[in-house]
């Protein structure tokens, strides 16, 4: 399996504080990835990055065997051109903490309107789409409702339709539950769940729900002061991590770690 994401010696600072230190990481296309950690460790900013909300000041990053932040012009290896960019964030989509849905669209037109304005798709050909994720996230009876007659559960829902509709091949997660009362949660990451074990779209989640990452990844990486510490399987990494960082991270919300 080829790897359609690939991270080459990436540094990254805000000021003072260095949040990635020369990041080397390797995706396989298709592959889900649980990225955990403490707060402040690198995860967000590697989902940023990719979304091309974050410049990188060191390294390389490729996205489907291209340079991300880079491209190639007369054999040099050149900062990459704002049209560069936006063709390469076509590719990726990502669902955010706060749910962003335009409040003056109804849920439906929220998921219809951005494949007509970008991916210059015919209302019918929108509608129909739209139709199928409001099905498969379960929400068939809200399409004509507006961001403020859902629930908060109901309005990520409908930002992770949002994001499918325009058929990326990267899904990136950043704490999409963190914002929601607490007997909301599950009801998002079934979504999730659902998502992962029907497409073979290569997804990346920031998380601090382990349960879940457990369930849901093929990997897990966890992460502090920029840099991968361990990575492995899911049945590994909670269960018998190597690195006592993992161990001492985990105990906070896993009882029966080795």
């Amino acid at each position: 399996m080829n790897n359609i994401i690939e991270f080459e010696k990436v540094s990254k600072s805000f000021g003072d504080l260095k949040v990635l230190d020369q990041l080397s990481l390797e995706v396989k296309d298709g592959e889900k990835l649980a990225l955990i950690g403490p707060s402040g460790s690198g995860k967000t900013t590697i989902l940023r990055i990719l979304m091309t909300l974050e410049t990188i000041d060191d390294g390389f990053v490729s996205v489907n065997n291209e340079y991300l932040w880079h491209e190639k012009k007369e054999g040099k290896v050149v900062n990459a051109s704002d049209n560069h960019l936006q063709k390469m964030r076509d590719q990726i989509g990502m669902v955010f903490q706060q749910f962003n849905l335009f409040p003056h669209l109804t849920a439906i037109e929220n998921v219809q309107e951005p494949q007509i304005l970008i991916k210059k798709k015919n209302k019918s050909e929108a509608h129909d789409k739209a139709s199928e994720l409001f099905n498969m996230i379960g929400l068939n009876d809200k399409v004509d409702h507006y961001p403020h007659q859902l629930s908060g559960g109901q309005q990520q829902r409908v930002a992770i339709a949002r994001a499918l509709a325009m058929d990326p091949k990267i899904m990136l997660f950043d704490e999409v539950t963190s914002a929601l009362d607490p007997e909301l949660v599950d009801e998002v990451l079934q979504v999730l769940h659902k998502l992962a074990s029907s497409s073979d779209t290569t997804m990346l989640t920031v998380t601090h729900e382990m349960n879940f990452a457990k369930d849901f990844a093929d990997r897990v990486l966890f992460f502090d002061n920029g840099q991968i510490v361990e990575s492995g399987k899911p049945s590994d990494i909670f269960t018998n991590p190597k690195e006592e960082r993992t161990r001492s991270f985990l105990k906070k919300f896993i009882t029966d770690i080795n």
